[in-house]
């Protein structure tokens, strides 16, 4: 077999900095800077392959994406992107620059001690862009509300007629009267930013909804929206987030990379457990707590939950249903019995969630009804 050569990419949008690692217990080789050319690449990394040397390259996830990986790949090359949260890091290192962060991924590459993330391919990351894109512009419409709502509430105009942002709220809120032009001129802006962002949110919502169900994905969104507290929006995050759920050997090793375990640090014979590791997917550990909230609630199953369920395999439709009474048990067990604090409860339903979608989607050989 060819010998190996380890190459360590630290990139930008500007500059790639590569470093090279001899196989076995050589130093790094060489170190040099290029351009972020693709062809550029292509001629230093043919360089460095030169004498029939088979080349391993990694560079962390970060604002580039995933367009290096692919690129690479098409090329033939055994790439990784690393996740850049576990990188080893040596204690008191107070130095960092490109180069030395090139040769750290290549000797670490060569070492094995690098994490690879999970690289999805060009429709799901489109997907994923979708689902993030709704998330960003709910981000904003909260802090439209937020601004507006504040206002009123330093000028002494004070909503006591129900829950907020209804119907009945926002006509209230046209009705409210300033002496000063100024402060019209403030409500009325308010307002329209408050409208353009809700407009902004549901357009979002019926794209996700529209292209969700053409795309490969559909049959596993379909699986996880019959679960209870998963509907459309959170099944196509976690499946956009996720991916093959098959990649996760067991429920336990899926619960770990949402950060839904709980810490540890024992020694000797000492056992001390601390909060959740909050590692991995937070997008996904968000979507799962939200969705704790609602599954701990009394078992029931809803006319949209049982379209839903009709819509999935007998296999999928058993799971959902036994996810349906034990987080509720989990939760009143919890809440009542042992009177855990809110927090501690609703992350423990989610961690349990976080089980039966593994178990709904990961190991089932079809998941929708013939």
């Amino acid at each position: 077999m060819a010998e190996v050569r380890y190459v360590g990419l630290d990139v930008h949008k500007d500059s790639i900095v590569m470093a090279v690692a001899e196989a076995g217990d050589g130093e790094v080789r060489e170190v040099q800077e290029i351009r972020a050319d693709w062809p550029l690449l292509q001629r230093r990394l043919a360089r460095v392959a030169a004498g029939g040397f088979r080349l391993r390259l990694c560079y962390e996830a970060g604002p580039t994406g995933y367009e290096l990986h692919r690129r690479l790949t098409e090329a033939g090359y055994d790439c990784q992107v690393i996740a850049p949260s576990l990188i080893p890091v040596k204690a008191g290192q107070r130095i960092k620059t490109d180069r030395r962060d090139a040769i750290k991924l290549a000797r670490c590459l060569r070492s094995g001690d690098l994490t690879p993330v999970w690289v999805p391919d060009e429709p799901t990351e489109a997907l994923r862009d979708l689902e993030r894109a709704r998330e960003a512009a709910k981000r904003a419409e909260r802090s439209a509300k937020h601004q507006l709502s504040k206002f009123l509430l330093r000028h002494g105009r004070k909503w006591e007629g129900g829950s907020n942002w209804t119907l009945k709220h926002l006509a209230w809120i046209r009705r409210q009267q300033f002496e000063i032009e100024a402060l019209r001129r403030v409500v009325r802006e308010g307002l329209q930013a408050v409208e353009e962002a809700t407009e902004r949110v549901a357009r979002l919502m019926s794209d996700i909804e529209e292209l969700v169900a053409t795309s490969a994905l559909a049959p596993l969104v379909t699986a996880l929206a019959s679960l209870r507290g998963i509907a459309t929006l959170s099944a196509t995050v976690i499946a956009a987030e996720i991916g093959d759920l098959r990649r996760f050997d067991s429920a336990k090793q899926f619960m770990a990379f949402v950060g839904l375990v709980p810490s540890e640090h024992s020694s000797g014979p000492r056992t001390r457990r601390g909060p959740i590791t909050r590692t991995g997917n937070k997008h996904v550990r968000r979507l799962l707590i939200e969705a704790a909230w609602n599954a701990g609630r009394p078992a029931a199953i809803s006319a949209a939950l049982r379209k839903r369920r009709a819509r999935v395999s007998g296999e999928v439709r058993q799971i959902a249903v036994k996810a349906q009474g034990r987080p509720a048990r989990k939760f009143r067990h919890l809440a009542y019995d042992r009177h855990k604090p809110p927090c501690v409860v609703v992350t423990a339903v989610a961690r349990e969630l976080a089980g039966f979608v593994w178990a709904t989607t990961g190991q089932q050989p079809r998941l929708l009804a013939p």
